[in-house]
């Protein structure tokens, strides 16, 4: 365990020297959310802030989690295809075990999840006039959304890493499997939104909570024949 745990380790942060030096992932992550923020901005402008009715404060969480799934899309995708592009893949299945490889993508990708998410809110806050009533419920739901959002994109990651349209093939993969609970988090968002008890998000907690856990024991029973494919 303890070497396994060091690989991890090792693993994430070959990741994270990797993409501060290009930062292309984290570039197309916040480019792609802040041009999301900005182009609501401009379609609603403060009205759709203002308004504080159930059907609103819905369209403001839809508009929200759209944003950070699409945004996921866009730049998550790149945990192993870099490896691929660079020829490192090798040198990785030598230098780690299979499982300390997948526990180093999903650390890194929840990282760059909980980046994205602090900068999409804000600018969500600023632009779009969101106003947060119920704080620690509304980040309770942003990190349980964060992990079905890693589990399942980083497996995916693997599957479509030699593929010849990665892009294409990683959203068609990936939007099936996102929706439930993309569907549970917006509803689940919206009460914490408007300021609702903790008690009105408790099953979407647990019905995400359920869904990341599910994803990520799945994940690790697959992806050792995935990544020695």
């Amino acid at each position: 365990m303890r070497h396994l745990f060091k690989a991890s380790l090792a693993v994430f942060f070959k990741d994270l020297r990797s993409e501060l030096r290009t930062r292309y992932a984290l570039n197309a992550l916040l480019l792609f959310a802040a041009s999301t923020a900005v182009a609501v901005s401009l379609g609603v402008g403060g009205f759709l802030g203002i308004q504080r009715d159930n059907e609103a404060l819905l369209i403001q969480s839809a508009l929200l989690w759209i944003a950070l799934l699409f945004a996921a899309l866009n730049g998550l995708a790149r945990s192993f295809i870099h490896e691929e592009e660079t020829r490192t893949t090798l040198g990785l299945r030598l230098a780690a075990p299979a499982l300390a490889v997948y526990l180093g993508k999903f650390l890194f990708n929840l990282v760059l999840l909980v980046a994205l998410d602090g900068v999409t809110s804000l600018l969500f806050i600023v632009f779009v006039h969101i106003e947060v009533g119920n704080v620690g419920l509304f980040v309770a739901l942003m990190a349980a959304g964060n992990l079905c959002l890693a589990t399942a994109t980083t497996i995916l990651a693997a599957i479509i890493a030699r593929a010849s349209f990665k892009g294409t093939l990683f959203a068609v993969l990936a939007f099936p499997l996102l929706v439930p609970p993309l569907i549970v988090a917006i509803q689940g968002t919206a009460p914490a939104l408007a300021g609702a008890p903790w008690s009105t998000g408790y099953d979407a907690l647990r019905a995400l909570l359920a869904y990341a856990v599910a994803t990520f024991v799945a994940s690790l029973m697959l992806f050792r024949f995935v990544w020695d494919s």
